[in-house]
This record gives C-alpha cells, structure tokens and sequence, in this order.
C-alpha cells in the first residue's frame, strides 16, 4: 500500500512508530545531527521554527530561537498600518550580536555624558565607538566611563582614546579576532579601513555568546538570523522593504489560503521589487497548492489549513486536510525541489517526530510556547478553584490567540487597508484564550531536542536525515494505524 493510502484522513494521534533496533550510543543532542532545510538556501541546526503570531513571536522569541539553533518569525499583527515596530523588533534581533557588530552605534568627541547615556538607552548598547565627523575612530566609550561622572563632561575627557586602544585594519575572522584580544588582554577590538573610519567591532561578550551558543542560526556576520511576516495586500511590499532593510534573513508571505491568486499576485510582485529574497509562502494542505507555489519560484512552503490550537477554520468553514495526509501530499507533490515548513497540529512533543518523518523539513510552533516568558503581553492574575483543596488561588496567565481571530484581524485592519465593516463580513477563525504564564522557552526547546533524538534513538538512525530516509524508505515497517483503545493507551495520561 502507498504511504498515501496509509495516511488518508490521518492525523498525528492516529499513528504510533514501531521501535527499530537502535545504534546511537547517546540520545545526546549535542552529539546527534538535527539538520535540516529551513528554505532551499538557509539550513537550521535545529528544525525549529516560532510562529509569526503576534502572542508568541517578537525579538524575545526569536532571539532564543536563534540561539537554539532554529529561527522565529516576527509578525506583522501591528496596528494602523505601522511598519515601524516590526523593523524595531527585527533590529532588536540583528543588533544581539555573536559576531562583529557591523556599524556600531557612534558618538562624537564633543558630545556630553549626558548625551551618551541617552543613546546608551535608547539603544541597549554598553559600548559607544567615538568618531569625527568623517567616521574615523578616535576612541571608545563603555558604560563603566559614564558612570557616576557628571552629566555635563565632554566624551573626550572620558573615553578611551585610540592610540591606547589595540585595533585591527581591516575585516577579520572571530578567531583571529579573539587571538588578537587574548595576546593583547583586551576585551573590545575595533575594526577600521585604512582610512580609519570604523567598520566594526568585535567584543570579548560576543566571543562568549558564540561558544556558548554552538548550533545558533547566524547570517554570514555572524548576527543570528530572523523571519518577517508580511501579507499580501496592503502594506506588504513596503513592510517587506523595510525588514530586509533591517536584517530579516527571510520573508514570510503568511495568509490563510495560500493557494489563491492573492497568493500568486503577491508572490509576483515581491519577487519583481526583491529579486531573490529567501521567500516562504503558505499556507496550503494539497499537492496542487503545493505546486502551485513551488512553480511561482518560493523557496519554502507552509502546510496546515486548520490543524493549530487558535485556529477555527474547520470548525467555521469545514475546510482543510488532517495534518499527516496534508504533508504526505505536498511531500509527494514537491519532493525535495523545496523545503516543507509543518505547520500547526502538533499538541505533544512525539508530533515533532511525526511532522518530520511524514514530510515536514522544519516544525513551526505556536501554541507549544505559549505562556513562556519570551511571548509578548502583559501577565494577568486570575482566580483559579484547585480541585484538591477547593481553594480559590491566583494564577498567572497570559493571551494565546489565533491570527484570524477577531482581536487579532481587527488589530490588522488598517494594516490591511480594510474597512471595519469588512470584519463583519469576514468571521473569526481563530481563538483566543488564556493560557498558564510559565518559564523560558529555552527549557521548552531543549526538551523537545532531547525527545526528538530519542526518538531518532528508537527509529534505529544516528541522525533526523538518516531517519527520514528510512521511514520514506518503506513507510510500512515504521507505521502503526490506532484504534480507539490503542490511541487511548498511548496517548490518555
């Protein structure tokens, strides 16, 4: 029978995988390769990816996601229209530097304390290069020169002049960076051209942050990579000029119904202003919509119509295809001319397994991160009854929402140059619920690693490719299709 065959109508909760003899010494994840295709140009060490909602994805998010080894996705739920916080939270993620801080943030030698610790501030940096009007370096400024000297001194008086500073001409690698800051006992090395303007700067905090973070996504300057989510009207090509201004690594064209010539228009016309920007496009379920992005030239697809936990489009339009199936399809209909980004539906960590083996190159999480200390939005307290005692105690929480919810589609309303009466006319397809405040995600990823190379461990593969390669190998070997009792079994605790 044809994996097709197997999985019509099937879901995550309807299969279990039959343990292989397993050849992996340690399920460690440091040990174990993860890889895979994020887009057909950019791979992640880890198969990760944070959605583009406005409750689970801003720099927070996808600055740990970076760090981890997968990427985040900055949405676009902002309102009026306003591009201006979305580049702000893209920058954010740019500026997290692990490698040379290309363009540091400059000050003159006649500007006061006063004015240094305001850019200082405003911009998150400790480290100020001092420069003339030309842009040639004439010292540094650290947080540790400002303190406690009054508002009114010169930079001049305080900074590190350069003739006491040990600085490099020309670009260098990191490690030649750090040899040349640990023979010289310094923990800033300023990067000039031959004129002396600045070009960069390398820090002794980066040099850490990058052993620190072995498998992060970065770009080739070392900064962590980012997504942005545009749409596919209104604002989007300008929203899409300004994030890759900014950095973004990678475009996102999200809207529900990717197989649409809505889709395909702004497909063209991004790829018209853009030339070859890293493009993801979605969402689609089908092979034919599957195609139909890949031959108008994106370089990722997002699968799922209605398979996430804010999402309601089966349930208010009876559209959509069971998770398992959708990626099967597009998987056959594709193959590996374009990565698959397994979108929604995934509810415990063995999903992840399930996502990858079925079709998925990379998961995108929403509702997993949920409540995590990196989501945006405010904790609220609620009275919750415990069971137990009966008492009424305050638990925090926070706001997990769909993106077509109502909330969420009114607060893009002038981003999409829409009318309010349209909302009417449109409906919600998504919810919006509070969910329980917990942690960082950084612990969440790390557990769903260690159960992904577990599973890898039970598979009988020594990587994620290897054992993608023997479940499409022969499908029937791994798959076991659950009855009720047996979905009871495995998966009611």
């Amino acid at each position: 029978m044809s994996l097709i065959d197997l999985v019509k109508g099937a879901t995550f909760d309807d299969f279990l995988f039959r343990p292989q003899l397993g050849i992996v010494p340690s399920r460690d994840p440091g040990a174990i390769d993860l890889s895979a295709r994020f887009t057909q140009r950019i791979t992640l060490q880890r198969p990760i990816v944070s959605a583009n909602m406005d409750t689970i994805t801003r720099a927070a998010m996808a600055v740990v996601l970076a760090e981890e080894g997968g990427i985040g996705i900055v949405d676009r739920g902002f309102r009026a229209g306003d591009v201006a916080p979305q580049v702000a939270e893209v920058l954010a993620v740019k500026r997290t530097q692990h490698g040379v801080i290309m363009d540091p943030h400059a000050i003159g030698e006649d500007a006061t304390i006063a004015d240094a610790q305001r850019l200082m501030r405003q911009t998150g940096v400790g480290t100020l290069a001092v420069v003339d009007p030309p842009g040639r370096l004439k010292g540094l400024l650290t947080e540790r020169d400002v303190r406690f000297v009054p508002h009114g001194v010169s930079v001049r008086e305080r900074m590190t002049p350069r003739e006491r500073l040990i600085v490099h001409t020309g670009l260098t690698s990191l490690a030649n960076a750090e040899a040349l800051m640990a023979a010289h006992k310094v923990k800033k090395l300023p990067l000039v051209h031959e004129d002396g303007t600045v070009i960069g700067l390398v820090t002794a905090k980066d040099l850490l942050k990058h052993r620190r973070h072995p498998f992060a996504t970065r770009d080739e300057r070392g900064r962590l990579r980012v997504g942005a989510a545009v749409g596919a009207t209104g604002d989007y090509l300008e929203r899409a000029a300004e994030v890759l201004k900014a950095g973004a690594d990678v475009l996102v064209i999200d809207i529900a119904h990717g197989h649409s010539m809505v889709m395909a228009r702004a497909v063209e016309a991004i790829r018209a202003r853009f030339g070859d920007v890293d493009l993801i496009a979605g969402n689609v379920a089908t092979g034919d919509g599957a195609r139909f992005l890949l031959e108008r030239g994106v370089n990722a697809i997002k699968i799922g119509i209605g398979p996430g936990g804010g999402c309601t489009t089966r349930l208010t339009t009876n559209f959509g295809v069971p998770q398992v199936e959708a990626l099967v399809e597009t998987k056959l209909a594709v193959g590996d001319q374009v990565p698959l980004i397994a979108d929604g539906g995934i509810r415990r960590h063995g999903g992840i397994a399930e996502a990858l083996l079925f079709g998925g190159d990379t998961v995108m999480l929403g509702s997993a991160f949920a409540g995590t200390r990196e989501t945006p939005g405010d904790i609220v307290m609620k009275p919750v009854l415990m069971p137990d005692s009966q008492k009424v105690v305050q638990v925090p929480f926070k706001v997990f929402r769909g993106m077509a919810s109502l909330a969420a589609v009114k607060d893009r309303l002038d981003l999409e140059e829409a009318e309010a009466h349209e909302v009417e006319a449109l409906g919600a397809e998504g919810l919006e619920v509070s969910v329980p405040a917990r942690g960082s995600v950084r612990t969440v990823i790390h557990d769903m690693l260690k159960h992904l190379c577990s599973s890898i461990s039970y598979g009988g593969a020594a990587s994620l490719h290897e054992l993608r390669a023997h479940f499409m190998a022969d499908p029937e070997r791994f798959l076991i299709r659950l009855s009720t009792a047996s979905r009871h079994e495995s998966f009611t605790r």
